[in-house]
């Protein structure tokens, strides 16, 4: 499969036929805090892919003036926070279309600002922010969109209506009639579904609403679920959403069986009214279909934007011997034949940049000359972010008798996850522990920035997430664009991604759903020793042929144009061939 000129792309789809993409956060710039970390930078880089492509789509997420927040970390590992306010005047195009909302009771205020993405194709993609930071909303409806993830269930459900029904609402008033596609990015944008019920109500007058016209809704939808886990899911007490959504709006979706368990549940209410379901990998496909045996759910696997991602002596090097990878990403599979000599060199500049940071923002000095393990993640229980410590000493004793290594972590914790920031703690603990043999740096304030030069700069990108809780995972995507191998448990991504010894290294050989910790302690501790470590120190230009197989065969497979081409091929042009057929 390869894709497409922008011309080609845009003749599988009638013309004015339209993808709208909703997702409750969207990572665009670093500058622009309107993401916590990877469902919205997976957001901006399928919008990117889309614009690559010349799909015809545009995005629909909410401002967040005061972002997700700003991590501080004191010298024990200690997790504050700030808002992370910004300007959107300095990014964004303020539009004049204005739309309402009901909430509570109340009609909401709703503006929308326009970010345009720019596609290597040179065709764009419309991103609406939406914004209720109006005067003639009461002070608690101008809150409601300024912050991320922020507030009570009541405010998330307040969110949640403005980013679904105003989103669909909005759209209506900036001339979008002719949608044929709502992409739901997880089930916080599940709440668009009501206005296409009252639409199709509208248009079908039935005495009461059933399954046909549930049925009318679903031929218009698509999800795409994250979560493997039911206390993922977003769902609210049914007393709550009669307070916010309102009696009728309640009772249709009762009607149509989106409300369960005393619980409106808005994973239960997108799988209900989509015509096309999918998990974000191979695996989480499985683990999905174990809990909702009751819907057909397709996979499939992430990617990221191969230009975002890659860093600037990498970008060079592709420029020069694939000079059409921007366009067409599939084309880094020709890496195998770049001179191992070249795919170092553009390592070692990368290098230089992340320890430069480091330098900047720790003062410790890293040498460029050690072996360097990057680790950056959500930090949050399952991600086991203290994995690499749980033997300090064996760890002590590989670094005497192989080589050096040095860490470089990153990473937020929620400002409500205790367990999180405990696991931040433990690594400072742990790096003062080994201060004498290992040095260990923790980057504050994890954001796009600062992974690009992370995912490029580090020898090795680690991963250790409990299983089967790691529903896709992307951060060793983009080390692999800079030929970066990942040592990883076989968990989402990953399982599909690993060839042993030639893209990277399992944790474990047992690629069976479910953890088994100290199997799996033993076996990166293993590889580092007896493999990983005596490969780079010894042998370098066979780490370096591993490198280079990174980008030929994961880079050239795990980004967002393969992705959004089998978004196009499996989800929307079959919506988009039965909307003419109908329209």
């Amino acid at each position: 499969m390869r894709s497409l000129p922008a011309a080609d792309s845009a003749t599988r789809f009638p013309s004015g036929s339209l993808v709208a993409y909703f997702s409750m956060e969207i990572g665009l710039l670093t500058n622009m805090p309107t993401y916590s970390g990877g469902l919205g930078v997976l957001a901006g880089d399928t919008l990117r892919a889309a614009a690559d492509l010349g799909v015809p789509m545009v995005g629909v997420t909410l401002l967040y003036r005061k972002g997700y927040f700003h991590q501080h970390l004191d010298d024990h590992g200690v997790q504050t926070e700030s808002p992370s306010e910004w300007d959107p005047e300095t990014f964004l195009e303020l539009l004049p279309h204005h739309c309402t909302v009901v909430v509570e009771g109340r009609e909401v205020h709703i503006r929308a600002w326009r970010y345009l993405v720019q596609g290597a194709s040179g065709a764009t993609v419309p991103v609406y922010f939406l914004d209720t930071a109006l005067p003639e909303n009461a002070p608690e409806d101008q809150a409601l969109t300024d912050s991320l993830y922020g507030g009570d269930a009541r405010y998330r459900l307040c969110q949640e209506m403005i980013l679904g029904i105003g989103g669909a609402e909005i759209l209506r008033e900036l001339g979008h009639t002719r949608i044929h596609a709502y992409h739901m990015n997880e089930g916080h944008a599940a709440l668009l579904t009501i206005p296409l019920l009252e639409e199709a109500l509208r248009s079908e007058s039935p005495d009461e609403p059933d399954s046909r016209i549930a049925n009318l809704v679903r031929h218009f939808c698509v999800f795409t679920t994250h979560t493997p886990i039911p206390a993922g899911q977003d769902q609210f007490p049914i007393d709550l959403a009669l307070q916010v959504l309102g009696e009728n709006r309640v009772a249709l979706l009762q009607a149509v069986g989106a409300c369960r368990d005393g619980n409106l549940n808005m994973t239960h209410l997108a799988l209900l009214l989509s015509r096309y379901v999918n998990g974000v990998s191979m695996r989480h496909e499985e683990v999905s279909q174990d809990m909702f045996p009751n819907y057909p759910i397709d996979s499939i696997s992430n990617g990221v934007n191969a230009v975002t991602w890659t860093s600037p002596s990498f970008a060079r090097l592709y420029d020069v011997h694939i000079p059409k990878w921007r366009q067409d990403n599939f084309d880094l599979r020709y890496a195998v034949h770049i001179p191992l000599d070249e795919i170092m060199d553009a390592h070692g500049e990368a290098k230089h940049a992340l320890l430069d940071v480091v330098q900047q923002r720790t003062g410790e000095t890293l040498s460029p000359s050690v072996f360097t393990i990057g680790f950056a993640r959500r930090a949050t229980p399952y991600k086991r972010v203290d994995f690499l410590f749980s033997d300090l000493e064996r760890l002590q004793r590989i670094v005497q008798r192989v080589g050096p290594i040095q860490v470089v972590y990153g990473g937020k914790a929620h400002p409500r996850d205790e367990g999180g920031k405990t696991l931040i703690q433990r690594v400072f603990e742990a790096g003062a522990s080994l201060r004498a043999s290992v040095s260990v740096v923790y980057l504050e304030d994890y954001d796009i920035a600062l992974g690009r030069v992370m995912c490029g700069g580090v020898d090795l990108w680690l991963n250790t997430p409990q299983k089967p809780l790691e529903a896709s995972g992307t951060s060793g995507m983009k080390a692999a664009l800079n030929g970066v191998p990942s040592l990883s448990i076989l968990d989402g991504w990953w399982i599909e991604g690993h060839v042993e010894g030639v893209t990277g290294w399992s944790i474990s050989d047992y690629a069976g759903p479910e953890s088994r910790p100290e199997e799996e302690i033993m076996s990166l501790y293993d590889k580092l020793e007896f493999v990983i470590l005596p490969l780079y120190y010894e042998r370098p230009l066979e780490f370096a042929k591993v490198m280079r197989s990174c980008v030929a065969l994961n880079g050239s497979f795990f980004n967002a144009q393969r992705m959004v081409l089998q978004y196009v091929e499996n989800a929307y042009r079959p919506l988009a061939a039965r909307f003419w057929a109908v329209g």
